[in-house]
């Protein structure tokens, strides 16, 4: 059963989110509040780093970011995503207040197993899109319900989320978030990811320019 809340969100009536945590956490990109969730869909750690007063705030920078190890942690160049991750808190910071929603969906939700064999068929000769194919797999597998109750924790109005993916976007529509604008996040390609950042172009649609839509 599906029940539209007072933010407007379509999601299961049984589906909830607790903010069970809150600290100060400084950063080389700013100071944040962070917050650790527990959540009745899945059984994992999802965060959100919160800059500034945003409770019944309108257009408040948010970046969805979903979990990559090999980038964030290990700054690995096969994508962007460390790069992405760090360019939005860098961007919240300086507006003064947002939210960063750290989602633990690996792999655009196939997990660090399955994404590294997808790296494997990547350096045969597939593209992200076809490895994650073969493997059984959407090109894309994540899924923003909780994003959406975290938002709805937080009491934000509404949303001009960082992203260049346009089927983020709808998905957050479809839940009912209301984004009433796009902040690019752009990084300069190198010889490891270009191949990568031009099938999202090409293949998922996502709005880059320059060298990466070449």
């Amino acid at each position: 059963m599906s029940v539209n809340l007072d933010f407007g969100l379509v999601i299961d009536v049984k589906a909830q989110v607790n903010d069970l945590v809150q600290t100060p956490l400084p950063t080389e990109h700013g100071e944040f509040i962070l917050h650790y969730y527990s959540n009745t869909l899945d059984n994992k750690e999802h965060i959100a780093l919160v800059k500034g007063d945003v409770s019944n705030k309108e257009q408040v920078p948010v970046r969805i970011h979903s979990e990559c190890f090999t980038g964030d942690v290990l700054s690995s160049r096969r994508c962007d995503c460390g790069e992405q991750l760090a360019m939005a808190m860098q961007l919240i910071n300086d507006a003064g207040a947002g939210v960063l929603i750290y989602l633990r969906q690996e792999g655009r939700g196939i997990g660090l197993l399955k994404k590294l064999q997808a790296y494997n068929l990547q350096d045969q000769g597939m593209d992200t899109v076809d490895a994650n194919i073969h493997l059984g797999y959407l090109a894309d597998e994540r899924e923003y319900s909780i994003a959406a109750l975290i938002l709805e924790s937080l009491q934000v109005k509404s949303i001009k989320l960082i992203t260049n993916n346009p089927k983020k976007i709808d998905d957050l529509k479809k839940l009912g978030i209301k984004v009433e604008g796009r902040i690019p996040v752009e990084v300069i390609a190198n010889d490891d990811n270009a191949a990568y950042l031009k099938t999202k172009a090409k293949k998922m649609a996502h709005m880059l320019f320059g060298s990466q839509k070449k």
